[in-house]
C-alpha cells in the first residue's frame, strides 16, 4: 500500500485556517463592515461631485487621517466628520455609502469630492463630474448585549439565577 500525504495536507491547513485566523470567527464589532442604516434619510442634497486622488494619495484629510488609495470616503463643506453618506450618480443610478472625513469641494456648484474607489463604483470616473443626490443616513445601533434573559433557559457558566 502506498501513503498519499494529501488527507494530511488538508487537516493541516484545515487547523491553520481556523486557528491561525481567528478574526473570520468572531464579529469584531468596533469596526464591523456590516451597516444598517435607518431607511428615510435625515435629509437629502443635490448637486454636483467630483473626485480627488492622485497627488492627494497618503496625505493628511482634515480629520487627520491619511487619505488612501482603498478608502471609500468624501470631502464635504459643512457635514460633520464620519457622517455616513449614500451618493447616487444620477445618470446611471448607481450609488455607494460613504464617509466624511475631508472638507471641500471648493469648486463652485459642487457638494461632495469623492475618493477614487467611491467614484469608481458609481462609474463616473470617465465623466469627472456628475450630478448627485447626496443622502445623510442615520445609522441603526446594534444591540450587543442584550438586556433579558429568558427564564426557561439554563444560566451561562458562573451566572445565577
Amino acid at each position: 500500500m502506498r501513503f498519499s500525504p494529501a488527507p494530511f495536507i488538508f487537516f493541516g491547513i484545515s487547523i491553520i485556517t481556523i486557528l491561525g485566523f481567528p478574526g473570520c470567527t468572531t464579529l469584531d464589532t468596533s469596526r464591523s463592515s456590516v451597516a444598517f442604516y435607518e431607511p428615510k434619510p435625515r435629509s437629502v442634497e443635490y448637486g454636483k461631485a467630483s473626485y480627488y486622488g492622485g497627488r492627494w494619495i497618503g496625505r493628511l484629510t482634515a480629520n487627520g487621517e491619511h487619505y488612501h488609495r482603498g478608502d471609500c470616503t468624501a470631502a464635504h463643506k459643512k457635514l460633520p466628520f464620519n457622517t455616513m453618506v449614500r451618493v447616487t450618480n444620477l445618470k446611471n443610478g448607481k450609488s455607494v455609502i460613504v464617509r466624511i472625513n475631508n472638507r471641500g469641494p471648493y469648486a463652485k456648484g459642487r457638494i461632495l469630492d469623492l475618493s477614487i474607489v467611491a467614484a469608481r463604483k458609481i462609474d463616473m470616473m470617465d465623466a469627472g463630474i456628475i450630478p448627485v443626490r447626496a443622502e445623510i443616513l442615520t445609522p441603526i445601533e446594534i444591540i450587543n448585549k442584550p438586556n433579558r434573559t429568558f427564564s426557561g433557559m439554563d444560566p451561562a457558566p458562573g451566572e445565577r439565577r
